[in-house]
């Protein structure tokens, strides 16, 4: 099944996708439900309708689980060479903003004051039912679904927050893409490898122009064993997003920044529009726009030490 959230009418629904048009589910069903329910609506249009993400998610869990990247981008953020030992022990996350979460096809603002706008080529797994210190035999179960995911990075405000040893906070705090649909796990097992990886072709373009290609079978840990980690010693609950982290060989472009020793291409700026396209799953595509101006905020203050 291909499950959309979407506004048709003034009304949000959640409906099931078939080749161009979408299917309405009952009343109260949300996408993580929606596996095995019938459609109950007319067929309508996807031309008709306005496609949002996919889920609404409680909280979203971004990993780093391509090794390739995980060395270009070091160079290009934090000027160091390699990759951290401690990187190859487990399947490491940050946790983003879940209310910045845009839609497959909305435009998505510059971060205010950044100069250094990226884009980030993902899959995001979601999780369908509740579950704690997982294994990942038993993760497989607590999967509902994939969709795309696009984590814009503002790489100068994650570059400088990093440096006191937190984050990427603010650096990620803009926007989000989930899209086009959440694809339910069984239509992704045809693509399924020996290990246990879906083999993916991945693409990026920016104005047209592909940036960069990837497998998705080149990550180093599976969705599931995502899924173990994040559920060890907490729970993962249904809606939670679970993204790969981005692939590799210009799955954004500060990866490509760090090999060649320069911005190219350039930072992202209004205007430009971003297409990622997962076999499989579909293709969002973002237009670039204008953002707010930082609200101005003082240094820290220095503060004596002097105790009572």
């Amino acid at each position: 099944m291909r499950i959309a959230s979407y506004l048709h009418q003034g009304r949000r629904r959640c409906g099931v996708v078939e080749d161009t048009v979408v299917r309405a589910l009952p009343d109260g069903i949300a996408p993580v439900d929606a596996v095995g329910v019938r459609p109950v609506g007319p067929a309508v249009p996807l031309a008709d309708v306005r496609l949002l993400p996919p889920v609404q998610p409680p909280t979203v869990r971004d990993f780093v689980t391509f090794e390739e990247h995980v060395e270009g981008v070091r160079r290009s953020v934090d000027g160091a060479s390699g990759v951290p030992d401690a990187w190859y022990e487990a399947p490491v996350f940050y946790f983003t903003n879940p209310y910045a979460v845009i839609g497959p096809y909305d435009d998505v603002p510059m971060p205010p004051g950044s100069r250094l706008f990226d884009f980030e080529l993902e899959v995001a797994a979601v999780i369908g039912r509740a579950g704690r210190d997982l294994t990942p035999e038993q993760a497989r179960e607590h999967i509902v679904g994939y969709t795309v995911l696009n984590d814009w990075s503002a790489r100068d405000l994650q570059s400088a927050e990093m440096k006191v040893g937190l984050g990427p906070c603010k650096g990620k705090d803009t926007a989000t893409t989930l899209g086009p649909y959440l694809v339910t796990a069984d239509e992704l097992e045809p693509y399924r490898d020996a290990d246990g990886f879906f083999r993916l072709a991945l693409t990026a373009a920016v104005n047209g122009e592909v940036v960069g290609r990837d497998l998705l079978s080149h990550m180093s840990w599976t969705f599931e064993e995502m899924a173990a980690y994040a559920s060890r010693g907490t729970y993962v609950m249904p809606g939670d997003v679970l993204g790969s982290g981005t692939c590799g060989n210009g799955g954004c472009l500060a990866e490509l920044w760090g090999r060649r020793g320069d911005r190219t291409p350039p930072p992202l700026q209004p205007g430009d529009t971003v297409t990622l396209t997962v076999e499989g799953l579909g293709s969002v595509s973002n237009t670039v726009v204008a953002g707010a101006a930082p609200v101005p905020l003082p240094t820290a203050r220095r503060r004596p030490r002097t105790r009572p």
